[in-house]
């Protein structure tokens, strides 16, 4: 199959070590850089949440299957802003070190997905709900936002805290080390995103946090 990356450098290498097995795998930084995107069977963008409206141009593009990159905004929200879509177009969790794993969590609009399709990829997934977060990246951010908390409390220090957490629950992270892992702004933006999509308490960023990715 013809992959289309339109991402970053550190997204298109998670995508080769995924993908590049079976797949013949092109790299762009811009999707506009892409001169004839129909010559693609899929397209993964992990950037669409900076540039929202190219949802109107991947809705064209028929025959093409085309995964967004919804961590931060859903589905729901592109399709409710831009208009709804005929071709295949579904997200996916592409925060980083998330997508090169052996499971990928895709959304769709509806909830399903052609496995016809996706048989294609060759590789495992779980259709989760079309929300801001998905799963994992809600579950590993709050660990990561309570553990900040916890250094400003003064009840432990960074380096105890990813030991406990690896010592105690066998994470292979700590939650600083998967805070630097994804990067800081990674971390934060999607947090606020967290937060003003579900309004609760556990997502609002601690100001530590805060602090951190002001300085970055």
């Amino acid at each position: 199959m013809k992959i289309l990356i339109v991402g970053s450098e550190r997204s298109f290498a998670e995508a080769q070590n995924k993908l590049e097995n079976q797949h013949s795998l092109t790299h762009v930084y811009d999707f506009f850089d892409c001169t004839d995107p129909l010559t693609f069977d899929f397209i993964f963008d992990f950037m669409i949440d900076e540039n929202p409206e190219l949802v109107e141009h991947y809705a064209k593009l028929e025959k093409v299957a085309v995964f967004l990159n919804t961590v931060r905004i859903s589905l729901g929200e592109l399709q409710f802003t831009y208009g709804s879509w005929d071709n295949s177009i579904y997200g996916f969790n592409g925060l980083p070190t998330f997508f090169d794993r052996e499971v990928l969590e895709l959304t769709s609009i509806n909830g399903h997905v052609n496995e016809n399709l996706l048989t294609q990829l060759d590789f495992q997934y779980e259709v989760v709900d079309d929300r801001v977060g998905m799963v994992t990246p809600r579950v590993v951010l709050m660990i990561i936002n309570e553990a900040f908390y916890t250094v400003m409390e003064g009840t432990a220090s960074k380096e105890d805290i990813d030991q406990g957490m690896k010592l105690g629950t066998n994470y292979p992270f700590g939650p600083f080390e998967w805070c630097e892992r994804i990067g800081i702004s990674q971390v934060y933006e999607t947090l606020e995103a967290l937060y003003e999509d579900t309004k609760e308490e556990r997502y609002k960023i601690a100001p530590l946090l805060k602090q951190e990715y002001l300085k970055s």
